[in-house]
């Protein structure tokens, strides 16, 4: 029928091959089918792939039905948040291409969502949120995801950026007195100033700063 000589093999199929293996076993996708879709439809648009930088453990604070990892939440933080305000049909679809339980994600909007878009900052805020359980633990994820220090680094962000996240999780959250955002803004801000106007998780996390809920 065919000898080795008449087929002919895209010189560049085995290095995609190969990059597309790797990606799925640092994702590990729950339906491989669907992500692998996502995967290559992103891939020809020249769009941010849903894929995992390394391969990790659930955490210890995730519910075992959520499927959410701060990995992945890294990767929807890379897909969508150039443009500020995401449609919400945006997140469903990328959300899907990570085969995320949708179930989570209506929990997340219903916190804190009206119309059809979202601000891509307070939804990342809702769903570290999901990730911790508490408003400290929730922040130290969003410093892990937004801090461009390198992995295991010092998580650093920008004051600002912070006092947003805090304000914003304390408004949702309903418990946390005005006085209580700031003491610990107070608190932090000057630690920031000795940081060039950059906040770490070890900042609130040490005994020093007063308690953020």
């Amino acid at each position: 029928m065919f000898c080795a000589q008449q087929i002919n093999i895209p010189p560049e199929l085995p290095d995609l091959l190969k990059e597309f293996t790797k990606a799925a076993i640092r994702t590990q996708p729950q339906d491989v089918l669907q992500w692998s879709a996502a995967y290559f439809s992103t891939l020809s648009k020249g769009e941010p792939l849903p894929v995992k930088e390394r391969v990790e453990m659930p955490v210890a604070t995730q519910k075992t039905d959520t499927g959410l990892t701060p990995g992945l939440l890294r990767v929807l933080h890379r897909q969508l948040a150039a443009g500020g305000i995401v449609p919400v049909e945006e997140v469903e679809q990328k959300w899907k291409d990570l085969c995320l339980p949708q179930a989570q994600l209506l929990s997340i909007l219903q916190l804190d969502h009206q119309g059809r878009e979202v601000e891509w900052m307070k939804f990342l805020a809702l769903a570290c949120s999901a990730l911790g359980g508490s408003i400290t633990t929730a922040l130290k994820y969003a410093c892990e995801i937004l801090t461009e220090d390198p992995e295991g680094g010092a998580a650093r962000i920008p004051f600002q950026t912070f006092v947003f996240l805090y304000k914003y999780l304390a408004q949702v959250d309903g418990d946390i007195s005005d006085t209580t955002v700031q003491e610990v803004l107070g608190a932090l801000e000057e630690e920031a100033g000795k940081q060039g106007g950059m906040i770490q998780p070890r900042n609130f996390l040490s005994p020093q700063c007063p308690p953020l809920s």
